[in-house]
Formats: structure tokens, sequence, C-alpha cells
């Protein structure tokens, strides 16, 4: 059973930033595709940023391009987003998923992912 644990949440001003971290249990890591989502109070999961298995190539939502990065260290299964110039719309419950084997049109829809962590919280003050 695949368990991901995430970490670094918190509370930050407008403008400060954010390191979340995610490790993976999982053996075959390297030829995954790993996402982070984000969940708003009463709205579905939506996509942030991501590694397609594939090609290892990075996507992000255009919300996030030029603020956050997606980066992964594969010898230590883990996967990371690095999140400046916070905005209080980027207030949500982060979550970092995994999956073996969906196609890329796949990556940014959160129903195609079989393994998700816990979430952790991150607050933007204005």
């Amino acid at each position: 059973q695949v368990q991901l644990v995430e970490s670094g949440g918190g509370l930050v001003q407008a403008g400060g930033s954010l390191r979340l971290s995610c490790v993976a249990s999982v053996r075959s890591f390297s030829t995954s595709s790993v996402a982070w989502f984000r969940q708003y109070p009463g709205k579905e999961r939506e996509f942030v940023a991501g590694f397609f298995r594939n090609n290892g190539r990075t996507y992000y939502d255009d919300s996030v391009k030029g603020r956050f990065t997606i980066s992964r260290d594969n010898a230590k299964n883990s996967v990371f987003l690095q999140m400046n110039s916070l905005e209080a719309e980027d207030t949500a419950v982060y979550y970092c998923a995994l999956d073996q084997r969906l196609k890329l049109s796949a990556l940014r829809l959160p129903e195609q992912y079989d393994n998700w962590g816990q979430g952790t919280q991150v607050t933007v003050a204005s």
C-alpha cells in the first residue's frame, strides 16, 4: 500500500514563501507521476503542479506559474512544492498525489490518481 505524507504547511503573510514536502513509500517512485493539488472549503480538488512520469516534464496551473516550483528527489522518494509570492487566494489544503499509470491527458484530473496524502493546510494572511 502506497503512503504519502505531506509536511510544510502553515501560516504565512501575503508575499511570503512556504515549501511543502511529500514523502512516498513506493518502490517505483522515479517512474511515477506525482502532483500537488489544493482544495478550498466546499470545492473539488484542483491541480496545482505535477510531473508526468513518461517525459519528466513539469506542468503548472496558470494561477501559480512563475510563483510555484515543483521538484522531486527520486533518491528520497520525495516531491516538493516551493511556493513564493503567496497570495490570500492560495489559502487551501494542499495534497500530494501519485499514480503509476495515468496518461498525460489525465495529469490534472484528481479522480485519476490512486494515491493521496492526508493534506497540509496553507494559510496566507493578507
